[in-house]
């Protein structure tokens, strides 16, 4: 069979390098709804759960029973069980219901029951929901900082442009774990060197971690994963009870915590027990409320890719972001790993947390590019930093992050790399070099830095982690160093450590290590006019992006002395000679004295009269005053034609050959494309008007379409419009003199 062109040109198509696989519940290959999913049921007996979801005690398995322990609010649980599922889903999109109510009653609602409520819900009413339910008011953003090297320099500069674009946390890992405490630390200080107050995180092994919060080099913990079946947890080596133990144990130390799940996780571990994702996921929700983490990472996270593969993918991971927040819990939203070669996809999912806003749009934004990114890639990276920030500008909705200039950006690179350098310095670490700041300052990715000595790079940090130095052993090296900004940030972190304050739902810290968290900017969405908007400093602050531009540079180059080979002789009048026309824009030669693309009025006009010439004919030149459409330009120009054949020319460019008789916007063949007419076309379009003239077999002059000349160009054309308008005067025609002969 011969393939048909179209569908080889879809095949090579981004979207199709994605893999799609029908549902197949009994593998957990099912986003929702799998037949293997149980009703919701809760049976009470003097105040105790002795049934959930369709099991009874003597049945339940580990999940089963923390939740039933610790999960539910069982002061509210009949009543939330009883109230019939589509009306708590209408009171989740209704502004007139408080999110107290709805989060009261999500609070006595089994695993089986927060499902069924999100079958009667679409995506765009989920987003509704999802505006409604967040907990903090102000949305916020997460960073990932990493490099392939492991590079501290880097690191820390990096970290500080993240800090510096609005990033109120960010989170690095390892390639090798051992490098651990080096990079937390490079990540610490490039932190406060770009805005003090930013939450750091250095995702490793939990005890590795722990022992990281402990030294002062994190302020958050993230990665305490949680499953929605018990073999899932078994091969995790964990339980809910444990995992409540660490996070204890973190939040005894003055570290904010958060859970992570997500849709897949189980199936993808071979454990999904024949239940949907969204199902599972919802259990892992429970089990973190009931361990008293405050927060929670989801949104399939690393398995994002799994739930995309099967229908409703996108919207279960919606699904599991709006639940957290019924639930209370500060979201995280996912968007961090890649999501999908195809670059509408991917935005298209980032909508649904980007438009009604979460916590953390992303939880791990890559603010180095892809290659760089050890956790996997990163959904978007540091070369969409622009179209993020248009988005933003484009929707007036704050995703968190803010326009830099590149002058602050290289500035507070070059700080931050330097900070570090210092810390080395004075702890005796291997030094970084000179060379390796100035990489650092300008570097795009770690192909741009020079190689390190890793193995001494890891003996220093092993040596580092077994010593009793601590972050106030860094804090005083940045300060005998000079740079005491840096480090006096570094110890109001620490401070706030002791203070607690951050350890609140959903808390970051603003300029100036103000708190904001659930507490103090609740979330008080109640429809049109309530909740968040950006102010009107932040959104000034949202719009300067620095490709903006004042609108008198886009025609600057066009703008002009009036041309001294144009004068104006007298009133034009129609006569009976054969001829063309050129009838020219009120600001032809005068006002504006260039086309779109740069070419001046009078090469313009003389390619045109060459091209008359060249088929015998004579022309005259007219200014029309009365308008400045190209179509009323050329009409009234045929008007006073010997021949009845005139060519219409507005000062950027467009032009039109008019024959007397037709309507105005009818004509022989119109040009509307000017940034792509060149010298030769209007030389052509001058032959096709002299044929027409004589009545000549003409054939159309062909212009290439450039379909992105709109896009490019459209405010470009209503300016040079605009200003052509301003020379409108209520006079008649004038005949002009241009000063020139064609060489013909």
């Amino acid at each position: 069979m011969t393939r048909s062109r179209r569908f080889a040109v879809l095949a090579d198509r981004d979207i199709n390098k994605e893999t799609f696989v029908e549902p197949w519940p009994e593998a957990g290959l099912i986003v929702t709804d799998s037949p293997y999913d149980p009703p919701p049921s809760l049976r009470l007996e003097n105040g105790q759960v002795v049934g959930l979801d369709g099991r009874a005690r003597a049945d339940f398995d580990a999940l089963d029973r923390f939740i039933a322990e610790h999960g539910l609010d069982l002061t509210v649980a009949e009543e939330a069980m009883a109230t019939p599922s589509l009306q708590l889903a209408r009171m989740l999109v209704d502004i007139n219901v408080p999110q107290a109510e709805v989060r009261r009653l999500a609070g006595g609602c089994t695993p089986a029951k927060l499902t069924e409520i999100i079958r009667h819900l679409n995506v765009l009413e989920m987003m509704l929901g999802l505006a409604k339910m967040r907990v903090r008011r102000t949305p916020a953003n997460q960073a990932h900082v990493t490099n392939w090297r492991e590079h501290p320099a880097l690191l820390a500069a990096d970290a500080a442009e993240a800090a510096l674009r609005g990033f109120a946390e960010v989170e690095t890992t390892v390639r090798v774990a051992r490098n651990a405490p080096f990079n937390a630390l490079a990540v610490l200080v490039g932190t406060q060197t770009g805005r003090g107050g930013v939450l750091t995180q250095c995702a490793v092994e939990e005890a590795l971690g722990l022992r990281l919060a402990m030294k002062g080099l994190t302020s958050y913990a993230e990665t305490l994963s949680v499953y929605g079946t018990e073999r899932a947890f078994v091969d995790g080596d964990d339980t809910p009870w444990s995992k409540a133990f660490l996070a204890s144990a973190y939040a005894s130390r003055g570290i904010k915590v958060r859970f992570t799940s997500g849709t897949g996780s189980e199936a993808l571990m071979g454990h999904a027990e024949g239940c949907s994702m969204l199902y599972l996921e919802a259990r892992c929700l429970l089990v973190t409320r009931g361990a008293g983490s405050q927060g929670v990472q989801n949104g399939s996270i690393s398995c994002v890719a799994l739930p995309e593969a099967l229908p409703g993918g996108v919207r279960a991971i919606l699904a599991e972001n709006l639940l957290a927040a019924m639930l209370g819990l500060e979201v995280a939203s996912g968007n961090d790993a890649l999501a999908s070669h195809s670059a509408i996809r991917k935005t298209a999912k980032l909508m649904l947390q980007f438009l009604p806003g979460t916590d953390f749009i992303f939880s791990g934004y890559s603010a180095i590019p892809k290659r760089d990114n050890l956790f996997g890639g990163g959904n978007f990276d540091a070369e969409d930093f622009d179209d993020y920030n248009v988005l933003q500008r484009d929707m007036q909705v704050d995703g968190g992050v803010r326009p830099v200039a590149e002058a602050e950006v290289v500035a507070i690179r070059g700080d931050a790399a330097r900070a570090i350098q210092a810390v080395y310095a004075e702890l005796g670490f291997p030094p970084i070099t000179a060379e390796e700041i100035e990489a650092a300052t300008f570097a795009h990715s770690s192909d741009d830095m020079p190689e390190r000595d890793l193995i001494a790079d890891l003996a220093a940090a092993d040596r580092f982690l077994q010593s009793d130095d601590t972050v106030l052993t860094v804090v005083k090296a940045l300060h005998r160093r000079g740079f005491s900004q840096v480090a006096a940030n570094i110890l109001e972190m620490g401070r706030q450590r002791l203070a607690g304050d951050y350890l609140q739902p959903a808390a970051i810290f603003e300029r100036g290590f103000a708190v904001l968290s659930g507490i103090n900017d609740a979330n008080d969405y109640r429809g049109p006019g309530s909740g968040y908007r950006p102010d009107a400093a932040r959104w000034q602050e949202m719009q300067q992006i620095p490709q903006a531009k004042s609108p008198r540079e886009f025609i600057q180059a066009n703008l002009g002395e009036p041309s001294p080979k144009l004068v104006e002789l007298a009133a034009a009048l129609p006569v009976s000679r054969p001829e063309v026309v050129v009838a020219v824009g009120p600001a032809f030669g005068a006002a504006l004295n260039r086309t779109i693309n740069g070419v001046p009025h009078e090469e313009v006009l003389a390619a045109i009269l060459t091209g008359i010439a060249k088929e015998g004919l004579t022309a005259r030149v007219v200014k029309i005053y009365r308008s400045s459409d190209c179509a009323a330009i050329g009409h009234a120009g045929a008007g006073l034609s010997g021949s009845g054949i005139a060519i219409g020319l507005q000062s950027r460019g467009t032009t039109v050959i008019q024959k007397r008789g037709l309507a105005p916007l009818n004509n022989l063949e119109l040009f509307p494309q000017s940034p792509s007419l060149t010298l030769e076309t209007y030389e052509a379009i001058g032959r096709n008007a002299a044929r027409y003239a004589q009545s000549l077999p003409v054939k159309p002059v062909a212009v290439k379409v450039d379909n992105w000349a709109r896009l490019r160009l459209i405010v470009k054309t209503a300016l040079l419009h605009r200003r052509e308008t301003e020379e409108i005067r209520d006079k008649p025609p004038v005949e002009l003199l241009f000063d020139w002969e064609p060489d013909v």
